[in-house]
């Protein structure tokens, strides 16, 4: 595209010689007359330099330039300050004002040439230099979206689990129905230990049992759904599909009911009679977004995740139940000790229940 300059001058036979040496290098040229014309064609012109006649009527060169720094659009356009005033201060004063290059009547038509040229060197230097600008942004921009996403994922997923997300396009979290197995974990004695303990020791402690508990359930590439106390809630299959969810759920319960074995033998020495109770079922659930904007969660709702709470809440120290249908699917490779039927909270029929003791 050519280049496009506007020149600004009061007396029209010196626009007459500049619109003449410019427009034999194919320079596309618009005129203005004095300084309030100038300001309003380069609104719609748009210039990639202005030559600029310092005195005129109406406003002089100075305050022309004064007010194109001041507009954030036409803040960069170079300008040239044309005037037969050439003394050192009038030079210093027209740079000061935001002038770019000076040139003084009578002109020299190749050092105004040269001096144009260079002019639009400059301007386009910052063009590009600007589109970079903007480029990098976007990439900033979308970077930092990306991690924001991220941080966001693994409040709930493994690492592995979010990195996969991270490379899906789908909205993952919409509101939708699948198959999954929900467990929940409870301490059983939490309540007394938190009643006799400092609330710094309750925290400290929480913390200790939470990093643990979430170790596990990032292994088994289970989704951390929320925290309530000494409670967790974990899902499977869900918002990733993994195969042999039901199977995943287990093998976790059982190294977190070892786990916690190994951690109560210190927690006994300071007094700390705890020990953890695990609920488990699979089955459909209604899974997505929770919450309002600023703080969301991801959760499951339904009959699912309240029977697994349910059998978690029966269980014992030591103990993890599940209900028949979970048990069928894990029959072959778990062995499991069958209980009484369970007249859960809740639910109207009893539920037949399963104490889930190794893996075959």
């Amino acid at each position: 595209m050519p280049s496009k300059i506007l020149i600004v001058d009061d007396e029209p036979f010196n626009l007459d010689l500049l619109e003449q040496e410019l427009m034999e290098h194919d320079y596309v040229i618009e005129r203005a007359v004095d300084g309030v014309e100038a300001l309003e064609k380069t609104a719609g012109f748009e210039p990639d330099v202005i030559l600029l006649d310092y005195m005129m009527p109406k406003m002089n060169g100075l305050e022309v330039i004064r007010r194109l720094r001041d507009n954030e659009k036409h803040k960069t356009i170079p300008v040239i300050l044309l005037t037969a005033k050439a003394s050192q201060e009038d030079k210093i004063a027209g740079l000061n004002a935001g002038a770019d290059d000076y040139v003084t009547k009578p002109f020299d038509s190749f050092e105004l040439l040269a001096r144009v040229r260079a002019m639009l060197r400059i301007k386009q230097m910052h063009d590009t230099l600007a589109e970079w600008n903007r480029t990098l942004a976007d990439q900033v921009s979308r970077q930092v979206a990306e991690l924001q996403r991220l941080e966001r994922l693994q409040r709930y997923l493994s690492p592995q689990i979010a990195a996969t997300i991270l490379g899906s396009e789908a909205d993952l979290f919409k509101t939708h129905r699948r198959e999954i197995t929900a467990v929940f974990l409870d301490l059983r004695g939490f309540t007394a230990f938190s009643d006799g303990a400092e609330p710094e020791e309750v925290m400290e402690f929480l913390r200790n049992y939470h990093a643990e508990m979430g170790r596990l359930v990032f292994k088994f590439e289970g989704t951390l759904e929320r925290f309530m106390g000494d409670g967790m809630v974990v899902i499977f299959n869900d918002p990733i599909a993994c195969e042999n969810h039901s199977q995943k759920a287990a093998r976790m319960a059982l190294e977190m009911r070892d786990r916690i074995k190994e951690l109560r033998v210190g927690w006994l020495k300071m007094g700390y009679d705890l020990d953890l109770g695990v609920g488990l079922a699979s089955g459909y659930a209604t899974l997505g977004t929770l919450g309002f904007e600023g703080r969301m969660d991801y959760g499951s709702v339904g009959n699912l995740p309240n029977l697994a709470a349910r059998l978690c809440a029966e269980a014992q120290g030591g103990q993890i139940l599940a209900d028949q249908k979970t048990m069928s699917k894990l029959e072959e490779l778990f062995d499991a000790a069958p209980l009484a039927e369970l007249h859960l909270k809740g639910i109207k029929r009893p539920v037949t229940a399963y104490n889930i003791l190794s893996a075959k």
